[in-house]
């Protein structure tokens, strides 16, 4: 990265003279705000809490719960392939979605430090390096680099730092082998950045072809029995700026349907305390924990349950887009069938509501009370029915995205020298 901008440089320098106490208040600082793992906290700084297993290793930097959904299919791809797969993650929910991936590895990632990054590096030695979407830290990229390990990007999106910071942009981007981007569109941003075009591939989104989202059978029997013949919905990824008209949409659909019932799952179930009050002072009976009992809400509370709750509610709300966060991944309800009502600001997965919308699947709601006039007209009647079937068409055309990464992958890894080669 030698022709990093200034920023790029001002930030690579600081990581190198951190002292060493201010690192170490740094990493219990990040930790302590993204992990409930106090033991793990030696992983922000480099070191390994896992050995390092014999034999070819791939590394994926995933941020958080919906890169690690996108890429699960792909590690397991990776381990038939013969690599041992260590994903790394900065959040607490994506470690434990990535945990759950069968042989996976898991570790937090290190600290965008020199003594971190290196340490890490050092300790597992990895034979590829796939970081996911736009998670890009300039030290562990060019520690990375330096180290000749292949690099690739995988499932680039839409990103506004790359209109705002073209020069700082381009220079993170230099040193991948290879990149893979959900749309066309955005293989031409990054193309036009100066990267070598046949180093940029648009295979489609690794989100759409996912495999559907498990749930247990003898526990998703239970639920349905607690929730019966009522009329339900899902609010499901939530934030605090979703909440307040989802609660205002259910008290307003259920004036026309009676008993109406509300699965209510939070992005971050350790927000699920303030929810809990906002439902109560708005006089909604809520349920929390395993089972919703004949609760109005249930208050979905810990992760794991959105297979579940896909399969159960035919109609899904889907948070983080009346606020700034910028929408989530809407392929994982419509792989499940259910139909999808989401807000306006859905910039991190636009093309994919966009063709949701596009294939009747979907709509966009404005506000909280549009949401609760499309909850309340919906709900058991043939138009519902018609996006739910409209939902399966469009997941029944988006299943190359994961083989054409796969290949890519391989096609990188025969074209350069193992890092490490068999230990």
């Amino acid at each position: 990265m030698t022709a990093a901008p200034w920023p790029l440089r001002l930030w690579l320098g600081g990581s190198r003279a951190l002292p060493r106490l201010a690192e170490i208040a740094l990493a219990r600082r990040v930790h302590r705000g993204q992990s409930s793992a106090p033991a793990r906290l030696a992983e922000r700084l480099g070191r390994a809490t896992l050995p390092r297993p014999e034999g070819r290793l791939a590394w994926i930097n995933a941020a958080s719960v919906g890169e690690v959904a996108s890429v699960a299919d792909l590690a397991h791809d990776l381990q038939a392939r013969g690599y041992t797969v260590l994903m790394t993650t900065t959040t607490t929910t994506g470690g434990v979605r990535a945990r759950r991936i069968d042989g996976v590895l898991h570790q937090y990632q290190p600290l965008d430090t020199a003594r971190a990054t290196r340490r890490f590096l050092d300790n597992w030695s990895p034979d590829l390096a796939c970081f996911v979407e736009g998670d890009l830290w300039p030290r562990l990229l060019a520690e990375t680099e330096r180290r000749r390990i292949p690099l690739a990007l995988l499932n680039a999106r839409p990103s506004r730092s790359r209109s705002r910071a073209p020069k700082s942009t381009a220079a993170l981007l230099q040193g991948f082998d290879l990149v893979t981007t959900q749309t066309p569109a955005v293989r031409d941003e990054i193309v036009a950045l100066g990267l070598p075009a046949a180093r940029v591939l648009a295979p489609g989104d690794l989100k759409a072809a996912a495999a559907p989202l498990p749930a247990d059978p003898s526990r998703l029997a239970a639920l349905r029995s607690d929730l019966g013949r009522a009329p339900c919905w899902a609010a499901v990824s939530t934030h605090a700026e979703d909440e307040g008209p989802v609660i205002a949409a259910h008290l307003a659909a259920r004036k026309r349907h009676g008993g109406l019932r509300l699965i209510l799952a939070p992005r971050h179930p350790d927000r699920a305390d303030a929810v809990a009050r906002a439902l109560a002072a708005a006089g909604l009976e809520v349920a929390r924990g395993d089972r919703p009992g004949e609760a109005e809400v249930w208050l979905v509370d810990r992760l794991g349950e959105t297979g579940a709750i896909f399969r159960l509610a035919p109609l899904v709300f889907l948070g983080g887009s009346f606020g700034p966060q910028g929408g989530h991944n809407p392929w994982e309800p419509a792989a499940l069938g259910a139909a999808l009502l989401h807000g306006p600001h859905v910039a991190n997965a636009a093309e994919a509501h966009a063709a949701l919308d596009a294939a009747g699947a979907a709509r966009m709601v404005a506000d909280g009370e549009a949401l609760g006039d499309a909850v309340a007209a919906l709900l058991g009647s043939p138009a519902l029915d018609e996006m739910r079937t409209a939902a399966g068409r469009v997941m029944a055309d988006r299943g190359q995205a994961r083989p054409c990464t796969l290949a890519a992958l391989i096609g990188l890894m025969d074209a350069t020298t193992p890092n490490g080669g068999t230990r």
